[in-house]
């Protein structure tokens, strides 16, 4: 085979690996999402890997050839350029299978690709050969014996287990590095280095290499930065080219790694919880549901719940707070799909709620009527309301008096009760042993007793300008009376009394034989009444005269409201007999006659 037949079956090897890209990328399609953008810093392991690259083979192995001159040793040689790719579909994160087709044609360098021919004997001219006898020998022309006999070339695909260690965490700068061992089975076609004709035999392939992640175009290329495989192959060329022949070769690759699909774990389960009402007071019921997400229809999912007073059964469960004291508190769910032996397989959730302690009552307080008499008595009315409409009972106390009553209202009894404020308390208690209290006030007025009426002095009248009458009420006197008629008319139950008095002169008794002391106090007295009487219209029992002690020539008014003591208040006067004064007619003096003119002298 000449090296132009062995580039273009290296060249077919290399293309049939890279048609079947195409098959797993639409592997990728149908069985596992792409990887997503966001899935870049830690991408998942990838479902498919295609290996493109350089290889380089280097056989150990010697071919004992017959010739006539007895066996001729011939040792395989190196192939410094050969073309390696790979296929591998992995199952989980490690584990896969992988197919692998390798070409490393044979060259002998300073010779033309011709085609080959049998010389036998050797030509004529050229580098001398051994009697082959046995065996033709396969020559270029141009080319000597020591190149013809120095070249090998081996085919050969294989087929086996691929183990990685894939790094799944985060990196920087999406650099990363995966590790792999594989184990291979396959045939290999090898031309012998005596170029002995091709023949197909058994390979074993065991070895392993280092990926470098580049994270280049979305996490799907790769570097193989080397792969280092042990094979051993079994070949028989026959009797007359050899024989069977142990080749142990020790091959370096490095190349492309194409990425596609990926082995992403299906979506984690999800669980939310929500509870409703999020706040109660002891007693009252909560409802807590938990949404899971992601669930696979084909397990089945069972949910767990935990926490104080908490009872569950599927996706909800009920807390019992009556014996939970104020306070916050967490119910906690867990759902497990299937065995649950997988994190993405269990979700939990938290749902908090806060029980309130309850509100006390409130209490208002009222008194109707809120003024009364001691001796009577007033409604108390009490509104009490409890927020969480607990059930209330009512009481009432006072510092004075008494209060009755057990409900809404109450009766307060003043009896016995001092004058003044008093004050009601209004107490209510729901079955929680919140209290609340107001109050009310009722005052209790004194009894009403009138003022103690009390003798006005009023005008006074003097009897100074008219000397031959000194006891004659005169007309500047009348301004004054008028205004005691005037009281006496608005105050129909008082009385007028009239105090008349005179001087220290007209009471010292004139000199002579019938001479008697003089009573001008009381004729004044009496004439101011027979006044009111006779010309205001006052009627006369009303009108009560006296005399008083003062040194005056003066009457003193007094207006005296019914129940007044004139004589406590106004002590000194004396009573004046009537039957004995009598008022004096109120006559004006004659006028006197004017004095004659004289008559002027002529």
């Amino acid at each position: 085979m000449n090296v132009r037949v062995l580039k273009t079956v290296s060249c077919v090897i290399a293309l049939a690996i890279g048609s079947m890209a195409p098959v797993a990328f639409s592997a990728q399609d149908s069985a596992t999402p792409a990887v997503k953008p966001s899935a870049m810093a830690s991408p998942s392991p990838s479902r498919w890997d295609i290996f493109l690259g350089y290889s380089y083979l280097a056989p150990y192995g010697t071919v004992q050839t017959p010739t006539n001159s007895g066996t001729l040793p011939i040792n395989f040689v190196s192939v410094n350029a050969g073309a390696i790719g790979s296929l591998a579909y992995y199952f989980n994160n490690h584990l896969g299978l992988q197919v692998e087709g390798d070409a490393h044609p044979m060259t002998i360098p300073g010779c033309t690709p011709y085609p080959t021919v049998v010389v036998t004997p050797p030509p004529t001219g050229g580098d001398s050969l051994p009697a082959l006898g046995v065996r033709p020998l396969q020559v270029n022309p141009g080319c000597n014996y020591q190149a013809t006999a120095s070249a090998n070339d081996f085919y050969g695909g294989s087929g086996g287990l691929i183990y990685r260690w894939p790094f799944t965490g985060s990196y920087a700068g999406h650099m990363r590095f995966t590790p792999f061992v594989h184990a291979l089975a396959g045939v290999e076609e090898v031309i012998g280095p005596l170029q002995q004709p091709k023949t197909w035999g058994w390979v074993i392939t065991g070895g392993g290499g280092l990926d470098w992640e580049t994270g280049w175009f979305n996490n799907h290329l790769a570097l193989r930065l080397f792969q280092a495989d042990y094979q051993y192959m079994d070949e028989n060329y026959g009797p007359v080219d050899g024989g069977a022949v142990d080749v142990n070769a020790l091959r370096l690759s490095a190349g492309l790694v194409f990425h596609v699909g990926s082995l992403a774990p299906p979506p984690p389960v999800t669980l939310t919880c929500s509870a409703n009402p999020t706040w109660v007071y002891p007693g009252d019921p909560i409802t807590v549901t938990a949404t899971a997400g992601s669930l696979n229809p084909k397990e089945a999912a069972v949910y767990a719940w935990s926490g104080n007073g908490v009872t569950g059964n599927g996706t909800t469960a009920t807390v019992a707070t009556g014996s939970l004291a104020p306070g916050s508190y967490d119910v906690k769910a867990t759902v497990t799909e299937g065995k649950g032996d997988k994190p993405y397989e269990v979700a939990t959730c938290t749902a908090s709620f806060t029980v309130k302690a309850f509100e006390p009552p409130t209490v208002s307080c009222s008194a109707n009527p809120s003024t009364i008499k001691p001796g009577d008595t007033s409604t108390i009315t009490a509104a009490g309301q409890s927020p969480q409409n607990r059930p209330l009972t009512y009481s009432y106390s006072t510092d004075t008096g008494t209060v009755t009553g057990t409900d809404t209202t109450a009766t307060f009894n003043s009896t016995g009760a001092a004058v003044g404020a008093a004050t009601i308390n209004c107490n209510v208690a729901d079955d929680k042993g919140g209290t609340a209290t107001a109050t009310a006030t009722v005052t209790i007025a004194a009894p009403y007793v009138a003022p103690v009426p009390h003798t006005q002095a009023l005008c006074s009248i003097t009897f100074e300008k008219d000397p031959k009458r000194p006891d004659r009420v005169d007309n500047d006197a009348k301004a004054c009376l008028d205004e005691v008629a005037l009281d006496l008319q608005k105050q129909t139950d008082a009385a007028v009394v009239v105090v008349g008095d005179s001087t220290a002169v007209e009471k010292t008794p004139a000199k002579g034989k019938h001479a008697k002391a003089g009573n001008d106090a009381a004729q004044r007295a009496v004439n101011t009444k027979d006044y009111l009487v006779t010309e205001k219209g006052i009627d006369a029992s009303r009108i009560t005269v006296k005399t008083g002690t003062a040194d005056a020539q003066e009457v003193q008014n007094y207006l005296v409201p019914a129940g007044a003591d004139f004589a406590t208040e106004v002590p000194g006067t004396t009573a004046v007999d009537e039957s004995v004064v009598k008022p004096q007619t109120r006559k004006a003096l004659p006028t006197r006659p004017e004095p004659k003119k004289k008559a002027a002298k002529q």
